[in-house]
């Protein structure tokens, strides 16, 4: 009886052992999983940052200040295939980000999928820009999945120089939408877009949903490496009065 208790104490204390050996490894491999999505984050919002960049550096062919300044969130799809934002749910990758205290949230991560949006963009890769106007379309992105113009109205921005009329029925739209190749500049129909969050980037970065972090009206502190986005929309964008 003693050799079999023995042999249990035994036995036990060999799996303590190997657990307690492979705590730690779970751990620094936990840590290098967020470590890696960090990284991946980091890359997605210094991509739309110079996407955003890149169109604001001609006053006279960007979006209009006065229509960014009313702006509740900006979402940037860089660099999207045509025939990748075709495929629902797996085409463009996107950052978004919100008008909170005076500046913008931390960047939040969605993805893009749907019908073509327009001949004219070709099969090269594409900026694609989206202002939401409302907090009707903000609160869209808080959903499992957002098409574009189905539950809120959507069309293509005004470029240039803007000195916007109330009764124009574009500025009526509560997303407004542009995008960019070759180097050209346009608003954009992309209609039929649907937006999903990308939840499993948010939640290894930032611990919470896309849905938890839009609801934050007092913002966060953000993560040097990932503050680039919201840093660029600080520089160019001076939020306004609100649209309702």
């Amino acid at each position: 009886m003693r050799s079999e208790r023995n042999h249990i104490l035994l036995a036990a204390t060999l799996a303590a052992s190997v657990v307690a050996g492979i705590a730690p490894s779970l751990h620094a491999r936990g840590d290098e999983s967020r470590d890696k999505k960090v990284k991946e984050a980091a890359s997605q919002s210094a991509k739309a940052a110079r996407a955003f960049e890149a169109i604001m550096q001609e006053p006279e062919k960007a979006i209009p200040a006065d229509v960014l300044s009313q702006a509740k969130a900006i979402m940037v799809f860089p660099q999207v295939i045509k025939v990748a934002f075709a495929v629902g749910g797996e085409g463009g990758r996107g950052v978004v980000s919100r008008h909170v205290n005076g500046g913008w949230s931390q960047p939040i991560f969605v993805r893009g999928g749907g019908p073509s949006v327009g001949a004219q963009i070709g099969a090269s890769a594409t900026d694609f820009f989206m202002l939401l106007m409302t907090d009707d379309s903000v609160q869209g992105l808080m959903k499992d999945k957002f098409e574009v113009g189905a539950e809120v109205s959507a069309a293509a921005g005004p470029v240039g120089k803007y000195h916007g009329a109330g009764t124009d029925a574009t500025m009526q739209a509560e997303i407004l939408t542009y995008s960019r190749s070759h180097g050209l500049f346009a608003g954009a129909n992309v209609k039929g877009i649907v937006i999903k969050p990308e939840n499993d980037l948010n939640t290894a970065v930032y611990n919470k949903t896309a849905r938890e972090l839009l609801a934050d009206d007092a913002g966060a502190d953000i993560d040097a490496k990932l503050a680039v986005f919201p840093q660029t929309l600080g520089r160019y964008v001076t939020p306004g009065t609100d649209r309702q």
